[in-house]
């Protein structure tokens, strides 16, 4: 007898498929003002809002934090103390969470033995391929990596096994490893421009040191040269002796008498070495800092080649190839080179090899190569190259969280992003995306916009639902999503030129460009296909160039917008004037720190494998100074209750009135153009987005003297509607005299472009090379480029 099979209708809802939804209640991070959502699993969900509204509180700070958090618990006690504690996040209730994957635009580790290659699996697929394959046969595959010395050792080794049976046992130990010895793997070598630190055709009497901060009155340093007695301090230094050049250059610490007092001589450069190169570079003070970039100089290893490989690594080949040139490859090439490897006995490490670099090229980075230093790579392909592990995984039912997924793409290359999202969802994961590209909100199965404005103004959910429910709700995202840039009728006219002949930095095609100055000159392409090269790497250094680049923020929780644009120092001095004491005692991090947090404002304990707690400070409250500070006045206010107000508030502050300081109302001014007056100027800098923090950096750039600046991608991390904002700001820089030269995808800012050069035609070897140049409205009407064809349908739409 046979039955018929039951339909859904007829069976009852299983109870294990309740539970459908993420669900978030009293979020309070950062800016979040108790929020309540609900989000739909297996779904493709786009956060929407400002810059500084709250998406990445909500997102990586509230759901991917507590994820992590509880993940960790599951481990044992032991295994706990070994990781990074993480605190639970400041939230009411968080209820059907899944393992969260975080796939953020963190940068790659910028230490120079890291490579594309070393920050993925494919160096070291490669370096096994060619310990197995490779002719001649060199050894393991540590003989192929060049981050490994090679190591020898010989000695005694002793066993114990009871009294009885110990006994001494002669070892010897070799592990040939692929590391250059020159330039300890890191492919340069430093070498220290002499020219830099002296001017040999002056005696040291005369004052031949060029170096910051050495007076000739000082023990420490010009004198214990000039009263050594190892040098003649009236000689010029190009007229010393060979015994006296290699004295004063390199001789070996030596205790000498300067009148009367014992002092140590010790040759320049080591003392430079000492005391300025030993330094990390960017704790350096800026003047300190400029002096070591022109000082140090780096040069291609000269023994390797810049390959970074011992002479035995690079011996050994697979048909006339060794592991240097696979890693020099352009990974699209190097992939068709896997591709034509046919030996079955590595057949998975093969197919697994391909898999990787298929990955490489499928997600639009097959135009980096292995050997590419992680640490130039901008924010956009950091998390690209982080995406590659994830993209072949056989998990379902995980979250995967993306932060601006899109950052630095052309918009030929989002509709290949999009995909990628897309399919992750359709395996059956939920995908949480933080993005301002209408393009990819235009895919979302769900929108959360958050909002209405930024810091204060922001942290509460503006609109929940579909893309055509945000389109006709009324909110800043909604409203803005259709917005268009028009061509201008009349673009300005070139003041003049910047002239680059002769351009090939990493793929540039030996290109000549004509850079147009004091105009808003904009410079586009697909990923991989020149321009930073052009911009970065081309346009000679100085001549009143200021460059803001995609690097990241240096900065502790300690560091906040005042220390950063350096506007907490005119206004410290503003109240030690105003009552007579020392200027100190008004930093945090200096005589004035409340002296029970060390002027943290918190105390952090340590609770080994469990969670650390950050709790307010008692005895300041939160204030991080001490109490006698605070009796100090200025303008009615005290120091806490300055760094405490917005950018706006304190503009108006300093403006006029008792308060007013004009050097401090200068740089507020600077920061309020760029759209950050809703930070507070005491707000850690750890607690800033990407957007905020370019934004910062643009601040404290415009008050250096340059005549030309060069921004990279300003829109990176802006809302739709504060591109219009941005575009004044550029505007104001041009009419002021300025040049502005801009690397950008944003078809607005090309709109809005006077001159346009375009880059390409496609990635890596394929691009390099001017493929247009002139005006937007040119440029719409030959559609001749990809940036044509996208720039045109944008105008049209």
């Amino acid at each position: 007898m046979s039955m018929a099979p039951r339909t859904d209708t007829q069976s009852p809802a299983h109870v294990a498929d309740r539970h459908d939804l993420i669900r978030v209640h009293g979020a309070r991070v950062n800016n979040l003002q108790d929020i309540s959502i609900e989000i739909p699993k297996r779904r493709l969900t786009v956060f929407t809002g400002v810059s500084g509204s709250g998406k990445s509180s909500l997102v990586f700070h509230t759901i991917a934090a507590e994820s992590q958090r509880l993940i960790n618990e599951t481990y044992s006690a032991f295994v706990q103390g070994f990781m990074p504690t993480l605190a639970r996040p400041e939230v009411d209730v968080l209820d059907g969470l899944t393992t969260a994957i975080i796939v953020d635009q963190q940068r790659l580790g910028a230490d120079p033995r890291s490579t594309v290659g070393t920050a993925t699996d494919a160096n070291a697929m490669l370096r096994i391929l060619f310990s197995r394959l490779g002719q001649p046969h060199i050894g393991s595959p540590h003989a192929f990596a060049f981050n490994v010395p090679t190591v020898r050792a010989s000695g005694a080794l002793t066993v114990d096994r009871g009294a009885a049976k110990t006994r001494a046992v002669k070892k010897t130990f070799t592990r040939t490893g692929g590391m250059c010895t020159r330039c300890e793997g890191r492919g340069t070598v430093s070498d220290i421009d002499l020219t830099q630190l002296y001017d040999d055709s002056k005696s040291i009497a005369e004052g031949a040191f060029t170096i910051p901060g050495w007076k000739s009155d000082s023990f420490w340093t010009v004198r214990v040269y000039a009263e050594s007695g190892l040098l003649d301090p009236h000689k010029p230094i190009r007229k010393f002796t060979k015994r006296e050049m290699q004295d004063f250059l390199y001789r070996e610490p030596t205790k000498v008498k300067v009148e009367g007092v014992n002092l140590t001589y010790e040759g320049l450069i080591p003392k430079i070495q000492k005391s300025f190169l030993s330094k990390d570079k960017e704790v350096l003070q800026p003047h300190i800092r400029a002096f070591v970039e022109r000082a140090v100089t780096f040069t291609t290893c000269p023994e390797c080649d810049g390959t970074r490989l011992s002479e035995a690594a690079r011996s050994s080949r697979i048909d006339g190839i060794n592991i240097a040139d696979a890693c020099a490859m352009q990974i699209s090439d190097l992939a068709g080179w896997v591709r034509g490897r046919d030996e079955p006995t590595v057949a998975p490490l093969l197919t697994a090899l391909q898999r990787t670099l298929d990955s490489f090229v499928e997600i639009g980075l097959g135009y980096l190569s292995l050997d590419r230093p992680s640490g130039t790579l901008s924010g956009g392909e950091a998390q690209r190259v982080k995406m590659i592990r994830h993209l072949g995984s056989s998990l379902t039912d995980t979250t995967y969280v993306f932060d601006e997924p899109t950052a630095g793409l052309h918009p030929h290359d989002i509709q290949r992003m999009n995909d990628l999202l897309l399919r992750l969802r359709d395996k059956g994961n939920t995908v949480l995306v933080v993005e301002h590209k209408p393009q990819t909100i235009a895919i979302a199965d769900h929108v959360v916009d958050l909002g209405p404005g930024a810091g204060t103004a922001g942290g509460t959910v503006c609109f929940e639902g579909t893309v055509e429910g945000l389109r006709a709700g009324g909110t800043v995202t909604g409203r803005h999503l259709g917005d268009r840039t028009a061509l201008k009728e009349t673009v300005r006219k070139p003041t003049g030129k910047l002239p680059i002949r002769g351009a090939t930095t990493h793929n540039l095609q030996d290109v000549d460009v004509d850079i147009p100055l004091g105009v808003l000159a904009v410079v586009t392409g697909v990923a991989g296909s020149g321009k930073s090269s052009l911009v970065h790497g081309s346009i000679p250094a100085g001549s009143g160039v200021v460059s803001v680049d995609q690097g990241a923020i240096k900065g502790s929780r300690r560091s906040n917008p005042a220390t950063y644009t350096g506007l907490l120092e005119p206004i410290r001095k503003a109240f030690a004037k105003a009552n007579g004491v020392k200027p100190g005692l008004f930093s945090a991090n200096s005589e004035g720190a409340c002296p029970h947090c060390n002027g943290a404002g918190v105390i952090y304990t340590d609770l080994a494998m469990m969670a650390g707690v950050a709790t307010t400070c008692e005895e300041c409250e939160g204030k991080r100074f001490e109490a006698s500070v605070l009796d100090h006045h200025f303008g009615g206010r005290d120091i806490s209750e300055v760094l405490a107000m917005s950018v706006a508030q304190a503009e108006e502050f300093f403006g006029d009135g008792e308060a007013r300081t004009p050097a401090a109302h200068r740089i507020l001014g600077r920061l309020a153009d760029v759209g950050l007056g809703y930070l507070r100027l005491g707000q850690p800098l750890t607690t800033l987005s990407g957007g905020e923090r370019q934004r910062l950096k643009l601040a404290t750039h415009m008050a250096e003297k340059g005549g030309v600046y060069v921004l990279d991608e300003p829109t990176a991390g802006l809302h739709l509607a504060d591109v219009e904002q941005l575009l004044g700001l550029l505007d104001r820089l041009v009419d002021a005299g300025k040049s502005v030269i801009v690397v950008e995808h944003h078809p607005a800012v090309m709109a809005h472009a006077d001159w346009i050069i375009d880059l390409g035609p496609g990635a890596g070897h394929d691009g390099g090379r001017i493929v247009f140049e002139g005006t937007p409205t040119d440029l719409v009407a030959t559609r001749s480029t990809l940036t044509g064809e996208h720039l045109a349908a944008y105008v049209e739409a």
